[in-house]
């Protein structure tokens, strides 16, 4: 995920969520988040899929789906040539999806910024698409998946951990962020205590007092490129080598189906030494 795309989530985190009837099932759907195409297609509902934003072009499940808008604008005259009859989004996208609503496609916003989130979208997707025996059996699996990932964990230290979104300059995550709850379920602590954003820029001289035990980068935060330089080189988790790049972004930092695939990458690195 790009920086873009993490702060339109930090906005979303600050947004009043809305709530959206759900009466009547869509058949024809744009999803403009790519956490919640993802959940489309985890509960078999590909087929009902006519659009995608941009994010999403690495979903192989809408390969060759029309992009009809990013984090930041909608093409409101493509989805209506795509005759959807439903809208997902979430809450900050509302008003960009005014002139869609004024023509009469429903539009329905969730909330992606939690853990718990995660369901709620699923079950209201399901409900949505006419599949809510899928939904409920979807959060079924990733929740037994979850409890087995827990018990696999070696609690014998609780790293504090630093994630990096990006790194020049320095952009990392607060405790109000999913990602957070990823590293708690991993049985790890977010080595930021006090930012009240989910997302936020960071300083040096900040980083340096939070000392992390390990740091966690995504693959395109170019963390790589200035390790040898201040204030990482001065960090002893550089120094003991216990920096890990996420090889794939979206298992850490989208919070869909694939997210026990995330807590398994971090249990596996954090909490097994």
């Amino acid at each position: 995920m790009k920086l873009a795309a993490v702060l339109f989530a930090a906005l979303a985190a600050c947004a009043q969520p809305q709530a959206a009837p759900l009466q009547g099932q869509a058949r024809r759907i744009v999803s403009l988040m790519p956490s919640l195409t993802e959940d489309l297609c985890a509960i078999g509902a590909r087929s009902q899929i006519v659009g995608v934003s941009a994010y999403s072009s690495d979903i192989r499940c809408v390969r060759g789906v029309p992009q009809v808008g990013n984090a930041a604008a909608v093409d409101a005259e493509s989805i209506l040539r795509l005759h959807a009859d439903a809208v997902v989004g979430i809450p900050p996208q509302g008003m960009m999806m005014e002139p869609v609503r004024r023509a009469g496609v429903r539009i329905v916003l969730l909330s992606d910024n939690t853990f718990d989130d995660i369901f709620t979208d699923i079950d209201r997707l399901g409900t949505l698409t006419g599949r809510a025996q899928q939904a409920r059996a979807l959060i079924a699996r990733l929740r037994t998946r979850t409890a087995q990932l827990r018990r696999s964990e070696s609690h014998r230290s609780r790293p504090r951990v630093f994630v990096v979104i990006q790194a020049q300059p320095i952009w990392t995550v607060g405790p109000a962020s999913y990602i957070s709850t990823l590293l708690a379920l991993a049985g790890a602590r977010n080595a930021v205590e006090s930012l009240p954003q989910p997302y936020a820029q960071y300083s040096a001289e900040a980083l340096l007092r939070a000392a992390p035990d390990a740091i966690v980068a995504t693959s395109d935060s170019q963390l790589p490129s200035v390790l040898a330089r201040p204030p990482w080189n001065s960090l002893a988790a550089v120094k003991k080598r216990r920096v890990y790049i996420v090889p794939d972004d979206a298992i850490l930092v989208r919070p869909g189906p694939r997210y026990n695939e995330g807590l398994a990458w971090l249990i596996e690195r954090l909490t097994s030494k």
